[in-house]
């Protein structure tokens, strides 16, 4: 007769065995302690970036605000203020906050290629992104030309690769895949353009899609882009555009917006590679030798500029191009050249600050002047075009350009000539400017020491 516990021994063994395999079968899929660690740091780096682009839009817009305010009371108040704010930027961005300098962008592209830890913090740490938002808002308090799409990329990637430290990731994704998310996630909040943000991660921080990275970028993009539509609610960037291209013959203004936007868009990308580089001449030796006083004379070239554009060059350029895509008062014929020449001052100058939103409200003043030669097309439909293509022919990133573009103004009608705007204007840029902006300042970046990235000076900072 065998023993009372004699049965249980063999249920036991079933049972361990079972465990054993459902244990297997949940490392398989993803559901161990550790696994689900990592997953949390994503989604709470997710919303913390979802945050900080929020709040960030919103000191941008007062921002723009407090010093409209102050133009209006005198038109003469820049010839002031800018000089002194640039030159008060640049000394605590040179003083606390080196490697702070321009969009942030390259840093965020350097980071993904270096391999010491130092490295990788002195472009990418939780101080540099709180300087990088305080002085890009303190930039546009003082008039600059300049955006915060772009620094959102370096908050964000910022707050995901310092969060991460807490989890040991492997190496792939602590390089990659939390740099890539943060930044992707970064340009979804900040222009609630989801599709973008993926893209932007793609085709131009990584100029490639890995498979091991793909899942962490579309989990943050989602929860930043979730975040960001709860608290904003689903609004338009630049506002709606209804604009078409109907008859065949309309289509004309495919390919004049793709060459001639492209080409300036080149233009504009060559003149910021070549200032990377340093200025020439007396220009390099007082940039170099006495940075605040060259800041301080920007910021005068930029009043200059402003006095001649009717104050419309001051800011990100977001009220400006939202005017222009909803048909409201037309803007100087002007516009589009005087505020290129304001970014490429406020770049120069050394401060941090971006160029995604002044380089879309740029396309916005070229497409103001190209409708005026092109009367029997949709207005428009015209300045979407030129959007697109000058987008495109500065970042080089054609897929990127026409989705954002497309996402920030619903105008899904327009979607094959907004890509093939933006197809061509990548094309012509690259006659003037063979190396995407943003690639060639983050090889510029990784070929200094990283001794002279902390102390770089302001002719030669990273945008």
């Amino acid at each position: 007769m065998a023993q009372s516990g004699e049965p249980d021994v063999p249920l036991r063994k079933i049972r361990g065995r079972r465990l054993r395999r459902l244990l297997a079968r949940s490392r398989h899929i993803g559901f161990t302690p550790r696994v689900m660690l990592r997953r949390m740091i994503f989604w709470i780096g997710a919303l913390a970036v979802g945050l900080c682009a929020i709040g960030f839009a919103w000191g941008a817009n007062h921002a723009n605000y407090l010093y409209h305010d102050l133009i209006a009371i005198t038109r003469f108040a820049p010839f002031i203020v800018a000089p002194a704010g640039l030159a008060l930027v640049a000394w605590l961005t040179r003083r606390f906050f080196p490697g702070s300098q321009g969009s942030g962008i390259p840093q965020a592209i350097a980071a993904l290629q270096m391999r010491e830890e130092g490295q990788r913090r002195s472009v990418l740490s939780f101080k540099l992104a709180f300087g990088k938002v305080f002085l890009t808002l303190l930039g546009l308090l003082a008039g600059a030309s300049v955006g915060r799409e772009g620094p959102t990329v370096q908050v964000g990637a910022s707050i995901m690769l310092t969060l991460g430290k807490w989890v040991r990731f492997p190496r792939i994704e602590l390089e990659r895949g939390l740099i890539l998310a943060g930044g992707a996630a970064g340009i979804a909040a900040a222009f609630n353009t989801p599709l973008a943000g993926v893209m932007f991660a793609i085709e131009e921080m990584s100029r490639s899609f890995e498979e091991r990275t793909s899942g962490t970028v579309l989990t943050a993009v989602i929860v930043a882009g979730l975040l960001s539509l709860a608290v904003l609610g689903n609004y338009l960037y630049f506002g709606h555009s209804a604009a078409t291209l109907g008859s065949p013959h309309e289509w004309i203004a495919v390919p004049v917006t793709g060459i001639v936007c492209g080409l300036l868009g080149g233009i504009f990308s060559r003149i910021l590679i070549e200032i990377s580089r340093g200025l020439p001449g007396a220009a390099g030796r007082f940039a170099r030798e006495k940075p605040l006083w060259f800041a301080a004379v920007c910021g005068l070239l930029l009043a200059v500029i402003g006095l001649f554009s009717g104050s419309h060059t001051y800011g990100t350029g977001y009220f400006e191009a939202r005017t222009i895509v909803e048909g409201g008062h037309a803007l100087p014929q002007t516009y589009g050249i005087l505020k290129m020449l304001a970014n490429i001052v406020s770049y120069v100058s050394g401060i941090p600050g971006g160029i995604f939103s002044p380089s879309l409200a740029v396309g916005a003043g070229f497409g103001q002047n190209l409708a005026a030669l092109m009367p029997d097309i949709p207005t428009g439909a015209v300045v979407l075009l030129s959007m697109a293509a000058y987008f495109g022919g500065v970042v080089q990133a054609p897929i990127t350009a026409f989705v954002i573009v497309v996402e920030m103004t619903a105008s899904s009608s327009m979607v094959l000539p907004l890509m093939a705007a933006a197809l061509i204007g990548s094309g012509a840029s690259r006659l003037i400017c063979p190396t995407p902006v943003y690639k060639a300042l983050a090889e510029a970046f990784l070929a200094r020491p990283a001794r002279a990235a902390k102390t770089q000076a302001p002719s030669q900072h990273i945008p």
